[in-house]
């Protein structure tokens, strides 16, 4: 899959940077939107948009935002992230997307009008077909709609809402996938993912408080600004190259003396407790941190990149009155994970 940036498909050759050509778009079919998740509904979009790429002898293409618009106008209060940016790419790329067009969310942008905007994907994008939900609305007040893209010349399908199995028939959608998350129904959430759920970061340095308390963990980078779930989970974790191709045995292998750690419910990978959340007990600033503890592990796991496979939710977070009683509380949990783990069949 082939990723572009907006400004650099819509920039003039003298605003690009040196040794830089303008890139030409082939023609394409596509679907707009957040696609926080790449859930069920998400995937059956992407799916109607490989048919009719296969069926017009055209590219599958996707635009998204960064920032997410309502990380844009109110960040405070924006939900949370259910994939960040690589997250996404990564997912996209697997349902069969050949391109990828991200757009910047700005003042700029915001305040185009539904005119300049269908300019846009004709004129400078190359789209020839679109694949858009029934409630789509674009440009600066939302004043754009798929019968205004229909009256402009271009061909555009809209896919209706898609429902889950139960007997109500109830829409899939990410902000559900987010309530079941923040329940930790994990199961429940998977389902309608169509996948496990799982995040992946960078291992980066943290305030090395665990290690003062026997439970040293690895702090991964969210990249984001707030997680989709909270609290003390059982995970599986793998090591990823440069191409997000899960490493052999790439944890067991960075063990150091006898510490190879417990054996995770997937191939290649290590069993850990995780505590995703703002560490309410810890005396440093709220911000939201992913550590994963690695029970009878040992080894230096810095700059790597891990994908966290979440498997079980414990409990939310807790606070507790000291350092002391902290490094009890994570003990205990520790050890009720760890029991849990001993009844999993490894997959």
């Amino acid at each position: 899959m082939n990723t572009y940036f907006l400004e650099q498909l819509i920039a003039s050759p003298s605003t690009l940077p040196t040794n830089t050509s303008p890139v030409d778009l082939a023609p394409c079919v596509l679907t707009i939107g957040n696609f926080d998740g790449v859930h069920l509904g998400h995937q059956a979009m992407l799916a109607q948009v490989r048919d009719i790429a296969n069926m017009q002898n055209l590219h599958s293409a996707v635009m998204i935002f960064e920032p997410q618009p309502r990380e844009f106008f109110a960040p405070a209060t924006a939900p949370a992230r259910l994939t960040n940016l690589a997250e996404k790419q990564a997912l996209l790329a697997e349902n069969g997307v050949e391109t990828l067009i991200v757009a910047s969310f700005d003042d700029e942008f915001r305040s185009l009008s539904a005119q300049a905007f269908a300019d846009l994907l004709a004129l400078r994008l190359n789209v020839k077909a679109l694949v858009l939900g029934d409630d789509f609305k674009f440009g600066h007040d939302r004043t754009g709609d798929s019968q205004f893209l229909r009256d402009y010349g271009l061909d555009v399908t809209n896919l209706h809402t898609v429902t889950d199995d139960s007997s109500a028939a109830v829409r899939i959608s990410s902000t559900r996938v987010r309530d079941l998350l923040l329940a930790g129904d994990i199961e429940s959430a998977n389902i309608l993912l169509g996948r496990d759920y799982t995040m992946t970061g960078l291992v980066v340095n943290g305030d090395k408080i665990g290690r003062t308390m026997d439970f040293p963990t690895a702090n991964i980078d969210l990249d984001r600004l707030k997680p989709a779930l909270h609290g003390i989970f059982a995970v599986d974790v793998v090591s990823l190259d440069d191409t997000g191709e899960v490493i052999p045995h790439g944890l067991t292998e960075l063990a150091t003396g006898e510490k190879a750690g417990v054996v995770g419910l997937r191939p290649h990978s290590l069993f850990g407790t995780a505590n995703i959340g703002i560490r309410p007990s810890v005396d440093k600033a709220h911000n939201w941190r992913l550590e994963v503890h690695f029970p009878e592990f040992q080894g230096d796991l810095y700059g790597l990149t891990l994908q966290v496979r979440f498997l079980h939710f414990l409990h939310g977070e807790r606070r507790y009155e000291g350092l002391e009683a902290l490094k009890v509380g994570i003990h205990q949990d520790v050890r009720d994970l760890l029991e849990w783990r001993e009844h999993q069949q490894i997959s």
